[in-house]
Formats: C-alpha cells, sequence, structure tokens
C-alpha cells in the first residue's frame, strides 16, 4: 500500500496544539488499522532541539538513538506508542546543513544549488525517507510556526510541491485558533480566516480546518469558516479545551475526523477501536483521592507566568503512574531559588506526598535544591531525582553524610576539590576545545539493576535501556566512600561501570536516575519508577 501525507500547519498563533492534533490523526488511523508514522518540521536554524532555551522552546525531548528535538516527539511517541529517531525531526538548520554539506561533497553535480527547489527537495526526501524507515500507510507532518511567518515558508513550499506531484495522496489540515473576547462575548472567526489567506499565499488551501477554542465551535460559526475559507462545512472540527489530552482523539472521533479524512484519499471508511482511550477517560474522570507532588526547579518561572512546558514528559509521567494508583495528581511548582534564600521557606515541602529534582543544566539555584533534597532525606518524604537531580542527591549526601567538605560537581565548579560528579578523562579534552556534544552521553544505554534494592523491585529484572541526556556523571573515586556510608549503587551501565541510579535504604523512596525515565512512560504503561515513587508517596500520606 502506498504513503499518504497528511500535512498539518497552525494559524493564528503559537500553541495552539498542532503537536496534539497531529498525535491524535495518528492515533486514529492506528486504530483503524493503518501503519503511522509522524514526523515534526522546526523553522529553527538550530541543528537540533539540544541548544534551544527550554524556558523559550519548552522541554528537549531525547529519542532512543539519541536526537535531541522538540517536546512534540514524546507526544508522537507517547499517543502512538512506538519510538521515533531522527528521521522523523528536522530543523531549518539541519536541512540546509544537510544541503550544503552535498554542494560541498559535488553531489548535486556542478550546477548551481538554489534555495528553491533545493531545500524543499530535500525536506521531502527527509518526510519520504521516515515513511520507508516507519513502512507507513500514513505520514503525517507537523510544519512548526503559524501561517504568514516568514520562517517556515519553504516547508510550505515542500508541501504544495508534494501536493502538485501526487495530489490524490496529500491532505492539508490548519490547526487554527477562535479567540472569545471577554469585552465582546462572542467566538470570532476573523483571525482564521487570516490565516487561510496567509496558508494560500503559500500555494496552499486547507482540506481540514481543526478549529480550537476554549468552547466547542458551533454551527454558524462552523458555517462562517466554511463560507469565507473555501471548506466544506463538515470538515470543520471543532477542537474545544479539554481536560486532559489523551481527550482530543476521542474529541475527534465525534465529528467523525478519521473516515472524513480517507474519504479525502479515497479511501473506505473503518470502525476506529480506542476502547483503550475509552477505558483510560473513565479512569481520569473517576473520582479520586488526591497526590500531592512537588516539582523543584528553575524552568518554569517566565515573567509573571508558569511555563508547564519545560517539564512536560515529567509531568505526562506524574499523570500516567497516578492515574495507575488510581489518584488525582496536584502538582506544585516549587522554585529552587527561594530556597536559597529563606531556608524557613522550606518548611513548604512537608505539605507534599513526594517531591521531585527533575533534570537542567548551569548552576542557578542549585543549593537550593540541595537543601530541598536534604529536608527529604532526613524528613522521610518520598524523593525521585532525575540526571541532575540524582547528581545533587550524591553532593548533597557527600557532604552531609560522608563528611567531604568541599563536594561539588565539575560543572559548577571547574577547580573543585572534591568533584564527586565529574566528566571522564575522555571528555575532558573535549570540553577544552569547546567540543561540547562530543561530552554529551545521548539516547539508550544499558543498566544492570542489582537485586533487593527499589530499582529491582520497580523493574523486576537485571537489564533494563534508558535514555540519557548529561555529560557529568558520578566519579568512581569516590563510589567506595559513598557506599561505605549507605548509598546504595542500584544501577550501574556494564560497559563503562557508570553509575545509573543511586539510593538510599531505610527510607521510604529515596532514588535518583542519571538518566531520564520520563521519556518511556506512556498514559497505559506508566514508567516503573515513577509508578514506585507514586506509590511510596501514598503510602507516605
Amino acid at each position: 500500500m502506498k504513503t499518504r501525507y497528511i500535512f498539518v500547519a497552525g494559524g493564528v498563533m503559537s500553541s495552539v496544539g498542532k503537536g496534539i492534533a497531529v498525535a491524535s490523526i495518528g492515533k486514529i488511523l492506528q486504530s483503524k488499522g493503518f501503519r503511522v508514522s509522524a514526523v515534526k518540521i522546526d523553522p529553527y536554524i538550530n541543528v537540533d532541539a539540544g541548544t534551544m532555551n527550554p524556558l523559550e522552546h519548552g522541554e528537549v525531548f531525547v529519542a532512543q538513538d539519541g536526537t535531541e528535538s522538540d517536546q512534540d516527539i514524546g507526544n508522537y511517541e507517547r499517543f502512538l506508542d512506538q519510538n521515533l529517531s531522527s528521521q522523523n525531526y528536522m530543523t531549518t538548520g539541519k536541512v540546509y546543513l544537510s544541503v550544503i554539506n552535498r554542494e560541498r561533497n559535488l553531489e548535486y553535480g556542478g550546477r548551481c544549488v538554489e534555495v528553491v527547489p533545493d531545500i524543499p527537495q530535500e525536506v521531502i526526501s527527509r518526510i519520504q525517507a521516515a515513511a520507508k524507515k516507519d513502512k507507513a500507510d500514513f505520514v503525517i507532518v507537523e510544519i512548526g510556526g503559524t501561517a504568514g511567518e516568514y520562517q517556515n515558508l519553504l516547508f510550505l513550499e515542500a508541501a504544495r510541491m508534494m501536493k502538485l506531484k501526487y495530489p490524490k495522496d496529500v491532505v492539508f489540515a490548519l490547526v487554527s485558533y477562535l479567540p472569545i473576547p471577554a469585552m465582546v462575548g462572542e467566538m470570532k472567526t476573523k483571525p482564521t480566516q487570516s490565516a487561510v489567506r496567509n496558508l494560500n499565499e503559500a500555494g496552499i488551501q486547507p482540506d481540514i480546518i481543526i478549529a480550537r477554542s476554549e468552547l466547542p465551535v458551533d454551527e454558524p460559526r462552523k458555517r462562517k469558516i466554511s463560507i469565507f475559507c473555501s471548506v466544506r462545512l463538515e470538515d470543520v472540527i471543532s477542537a474545544p479545551d479539554v481536560k486532559t489530552v489523551y481527550q482530543v482523539p476521542l474529541q475527534f472521533e465525534k465529528e467523525n475526523l478519521g473516515n472524513k479524512i480517507l474519504k479525502k484519499f479515497g479511501m473506505q471508511a473503518r470502525k476506529s477501536k480506542l476502547a483503550s482511550l475509552q477505558g483510560l477517560m473513565k479512569i481520569i474522570a473517576r473520582k479520586k483521592k488526591p497526590v500531592r507532588i512537588g516539582i523543584v526547579g528553575k524552568y518554569f518561572e517566565t515573567g509573571d507566568f508558569t511555563l508547564m512546558d519545560s517539564y512536560i514528559s515529567v509531568i505526562e509521567s506524574i499523570e500516567h503512574a497516578s492515574w495507575a494508583h488510581n489518584k488525582d495528581p496536584v502538582i506544585t511548582w516549587l522554585s529552587a531559588e527561594a530556597y536559597e534564600k529563606d531556608r524557613g521557606s522550606l518548611e513548604e515541602l512537608k505539605r507534599f506526598d513526594g517531591i521531585i529534582v527533575p533534570g537542567g543544566f548551569g548552576n542557578r539555584g542549585v543549593e537550593g535544591k540541595m537543601r530541598a533534597i536534604e529536608y527529604c532525606r532526613k524528613r522521610k518524604i518520598p524523593y525521585l531525582g532525575l540526571c541532575l537531580g540524582m547528581q545533587l542527591m550524591v553532593i548533597e549526601f557527600a557532604r552531609n553524610l560522608c563528611k567531604i567538605q568541599g563536594a561539588m560537581s565539575r560543572e559548577f565548579d571547574a577547580k573543585a576539590k572534591h568533584a564527586v560528579i565529574d566528566v571522564m578523562p575522555d571528555q575532558k579534552a573535549l570540553l577544552k576545545e569547546r567540543h561540547y556534544g562530543g561530552t554529551m552521553r545521548l539516547g539508550s544505554y544499558a543498566c544492570r539493576i542489582k537485586r533487593g534494592t527499589l530499582a529491582w523491585d520497580a523493574y523486576g529484572r537485571e537489564s533494563i535501556s534508558e535514555r540519557h541526556r548529561h555529560r557529568y556523571e558520578v566519579n568512581n573515586e569516590y563510589r567506595e566512600r559513598l557506599e561505605k556510608h549507605g548509598m546504595v549503587m542500584s544501577g550501574v551501565n556494564p560497559e563503562r561501570n557508570l553509575v545509573e541510579i543511586a539510593e538510599l535504604k531505610n527510607h521510604p523512596f529515596f532514588l535518583g536516575t542519571q538518566f531520564h525515565p520520563e521519556f518511556q512512560s506512556r498514559p497505559l504503561k506508566p514508567h516503573p519508577l515513577f509508578r514506585e515513587f507514586i506509590a511510596a508517596a501514598i503510602k507516605a500520606r
């Protein structure tokens, strides 16, 4: 069966929900028995998302092969329950770099290489490569940015060229926002009309408009969009706000979106099998007791607003595990810097059933995080440290229980006398030459679990594989001393003997991971460590 392509663009504003729309359409088609793949195009000069500020762009999601992508790849993986790779993610920088390298290697036969058509052709070849890799019946392509922006014009041009070449195999969808101004009290369609005109200027006419709004879109508004945007009335899909993103596929299917898409490809309607999602919705809707989790971080304060996207996979993992225990997750953001300014503010931690310190880079807020970790250790509050959260847990333990004065990470103090967290010798030369990418452990690595530990209770097996994104490690020179004072290295990388999981005995749950377990959690298959952490939080309460 040949591959069909669905391009999804956004209108009116960013964060309108394109990624969730792509994931939901993919889930619907998957439930109808089709093989589905998804591709994200980011209109940034960055070659990948690894150097992007989480406060500006949201979480950096790491795929199994080490690809640093934006958070939408995480949405795709969670909805489709399949692992994606570098071929499912591209940026402007990656595309241009590929074309330039090919030109330098004389792969264009000496002809003049031009922005059009060579850049769009490179985009098309990458989309088709993803289709081939995943043996997909459908590839759903999210074009980042908003219609009318200069940055994504070349990607829209690639989509237009594909439609010209494969007219029966390409469908366009626009996810657009319909605001309801408080002073007006009426849902307005004009911004969406403008977004469609911007797409028309790029040579694209949407086949489907997914109308995002606070409330369901009524018939008068649908009719107006249909008339002024040249879209069939039945192809205007209402997409109101919902309690959880996992409800979106069910919302789309209420409007028969899946079969409408099949019809546009000249294919017969099929029944969707979304029973598992329907079951999950029943669990979420059920009245449940709360489990209160505090996240001590620094990538969420942006002016007067809180940006949850910086830790979206952590949030999702907490939710997955809480739902599995029939609990309602109540998540609170806690400022690490506040704990540095005022030790007394640490007392708020006792209000929570569990505390998480997630990953991050840089020394801002680290002393405040370590104070929070110490508080959890002493007061038996369940604690889960992720990447940096595990490193700080080791430093706090080294300082306060091993009495290693000046224990620190080389990341925060290049001249640290006791770098209990350090880079490996082979990485130091690369850092000195500013080859930062070469010093990162990225993607999946093996880990051997020690029996009789919290980690073993969670996984129930000796060998696992987890995803990494870091360059500093527990310094093996201090391992014997740490273990002597009661720290258990319950997970170790067998190839390089690097600590992957550390934990403490005689505590309800005090565990840190060098890897990022949140990248492998699924709504119907919560990650084992998050599942056990939430269980401990419930029990401790």
